[in-house]
């Protein structure tokens, strides 16, 4: 296969620069919504922000991991085709906000994400919402398991850093799930950043360098673990999930999907191959990335963007001429 017929079955690299404006709309229209308490209506301006976007870019997408099917909000739905048909065939995930309830109560952490792989590459969990994740950076490798108790996992990755035990930071949702697990945590001398919403965050940050958080653990979203492992992927980090299934009627849904829903899934198990991308936009002010600012006649906006075939993070700040996107008096 030529090289220029191979772009039209592999994500090119300036796929992301475009990826990139529709998390900017999804962040953007958001804005006004912030601390309103009404997270469908944000989550429905972002939606419709970013699918508007989506199909102005050249690439062939289909959208794997949508949005919003648990609380019945606004979807970017599962199966849906979107960009313009030409280019590159794509497996899409999509959370046009990701902290729906952080955005609604003004809190920090929420962000608009975009993941993207080859087409068929993908794992499709829809049928399973939560997966319980184990996330960490390279240093995990060969290092920690998920099937090990935490506080095995917590002194291997400790000795493995060159760290004192009481030097670790563990993320985890705070959930009432989870309270065994943050006691066994500090049981285990680490200490723990509890996440209110929007895992993704909390696990791209356990795996890129220079982050103070060292781990993320606990049940999510399993689309967001799938989304979460394609940035992970590009960071060089180490991600291990198992789905977590509700009942029995979710586990024999998984199982008609396909789905072993006993496995241990490694990261190459979540997207396959070594070419993806991801991309995030702040909504809000997080760890990872400013939130969406007014300054003057402008809109700044703060961005990342991942590509695992390069080991690229990448980060990206736009001002945007506000009269282009607001409604002015």
């Amino acid at each position: 296969m030529s090289n220029e017929a191979s772009l039209f079955h592999h994500p090119d690299r300036n796929l992301a620069l475009e990826l990139v404006r529709a998390t900017e709309a999804a962040a953007i229209r958001a804005v006004p919504w912030i601390g309103k308490g009404d997270k469908n209506a944000a989550d429905g301006a972002a939606v419709d922000a970013m699918r508007a976007f989506l199909s102005t870019v050249d690439f062939d997408g289909v959208i794997v991991i949508g949005e919003g099917e648990k609380d019945e909000a606004p979807m970017l739905f599962n199966g849906e085709r979107v960009g313009s048909g030409n280019g590159p065939a794509c497996d899409i995930a999509v959370d046009p906000i990701d902290g729906t309830s952080l955005t609604a109560a003004g809190r920090s952490h929420a962000l608009s994400v975009l993941a993207v792989s080859d087409r068929g590459t993908m794992l499709d969990a829809s049928s399973v919402f939560y997966m319980d994740k184990i996330v960490t950076g390279p240093a995990g490798h060969g290092v920690v398991d998920i099937r090990k108790p935490i506080g095995d996992n917590i002194r291997a990755l400790a000795a493995a850093l060159g760290k004192d035990v009481g030097d670790i930071l563990v993320a985890v949702l705070d959930r009432p799930r989870h309270e065994q697990l943050i006691a066994d945590i500090r049981a285990a001398g680490a200490g723990t950043r509890l996440i209110l919403d929007g895992d993704v965050a909390g696990g791209i940050n356990a795996a890129r360098s220079g982050s103070r958080i060292d781990m993320c653990v606990g049940i999510g979203g399993s689309p967001e673990g799938i989304t979460t492992a394609c940035a992970v992927k590009a960071l060089g980090g180490f991600m291990q999930g198992r789905l977590a299934p509700k009942d029995d009627a979710e586990r024999e849904r998984g199982i008609a999907a396909g789905l072993d829903v006993d496995a241990v899934l490694e990261i190459d198990d979540m997207v396959r191959g070594d070419n993806t991308f991801f991309v995030a936009t702040g909504v809000t002010d997080g760890a990872l990335v400013a939130g969406v600012k007014r300054e003057g006649d402008y809109i700044v906006t703060e961005s990342v963007v991942l590509r695992s075939k390069s080991g690229t993070l990448r980060r990206i700040q736009a001002e945007h001429l506000a009269s282009k996107w607001l409604d002015e008096d």
